[in-house]
């Protein structure tokens, strides 16, 4: 069993540097933490070592293209929120591939980033409200 040495609220995967970067930033000035991955290659590897509680999928992308980054992660981890990070707008056959694979849900990248932070901010809160119904903390019972 690995020892995962890293814990972010998201995790970005996106193979254009300039998204990727001002995601994490606009993420770390609201107080969240953030790591970013350009290559879809390295997803397997990262979750490996490391956990998030919310990933952010571009679907095109070189190498390894989004679909099958949705698909290696649930492999990893089958309730991770995965939210497909899109700059195409809605395409219906794309869309329906991402969730077929496992994905939650996408949103634009052509979103004022407000409004792509309000989404985001909602899906966190609500993979903490679903985390802590699988895994309830346990009630110590006895007495001192």
């Amino acid at each position: 069993m690995s020892t995962r040495s890293l814990a972010v609220e998201f995790l970005m995967i996106d193979d254009n540097h300039g998204i990727a970067e001002f995601l994490s930033w606009y993420l770390h000035e609201r107080r969240h933490t953030c790591a970013a991955l350009d290559n879809g290659s390295a997803v397997t590897a990262w979750l490996e070592q490391n956990r998030c509680e919310v990933a952010i999928v571009d679907l095109h992308m070189q190498p390894v293209d989004g679909i099958t980054v949705i698909r290696r992660i649930r492999e990893i981890d089958a309730h991770l929120p995965i939210v497909v990070f899109t700059g195409l707008g809605y395409d219906e056959e794309h869309m329906q591939a991402a969730l077929r694979a496992g994905a939650n849900g996408y949103v634009s990248k052509v979103l004022p980033a407000e409004q792509l932070y309000c989404v985001l901010a909602r899906v966190l809160a609500t993979a903490r409200r679903e985390a802590r119904s699988r895994h309830p903390r346990q009630r110590l019972l006895g007495a001192a």
